[in-house]
């Protein structure tokens, strides 16, 4: 920043100028003047843009650890695991063997537990196990006239 300088220092300063240096070179050490206040001013634009990338990328870096640590503690994928730890629990108490169950304490062959719901994996189907089929009685029953409706006519 350049100090507050008024119309009265300025007139000042091109006399002098014009005194010392002369009128013949007063325009050319002007125009070098205006060349090294350019250079000068190109160089603290490059540093401050230097400055600014480097900001920007501590930035970035923040944000970027900032979205790692957010996944690795992220609720939804806490809540997921949760999930996937539950539905393993109920796939395991689905999947298991009813027979081995039969034995177990707080439940019977019928297929219900203790507060009268089924057992996991127990169901219908399951309580009413196939056995071996009764052997066929060696005589043949026979048809009573009135039990038959075409016996009806012949018997009377």
């Amino acid at each position: 920043m350049l100090p507050q300088f008024g119309f009265s220092e300025f007139l000042l300063l091109a006399v002098a100028a014009l005194i010392i240096v002369g009128p013949k070179d007063l325009p050319v050490m002007m125009r070098k003047i205006g060349q090294m206040v350019a250079k000068g001013r190109a160089a603290a634009r490059e540093f401050q843009a230097a400055f600014d990338d480097i900001a920007r990328q501590t930035e970035l870096d923040d944000l970027r650890k900032e979205i790692e640590d957010l996944k690795q503690t992220n609720m939804l994928s806490e809540a997921q695991a949760d999930m996937a730890a539950f539905e393993r629990e109920v796939n395991a108490e689905v999947m298991r063997d009813p027979a081995a169950e039969a034995g177990a304490p707080g439940g019977d062959k019928t297929g219900t537990a203790k507060a009268g719901m089924p057992k996991a994996g127990g169901g219908a189907a399951d309580a009413v196990k196939p056995g071996p089929k009764p052997a066929a009685s060696a005589v043949e029953p026979t048809a009573t006239p009135a039990a038959d409706p075409q016996a009806k006519g012949t018997a009377a």
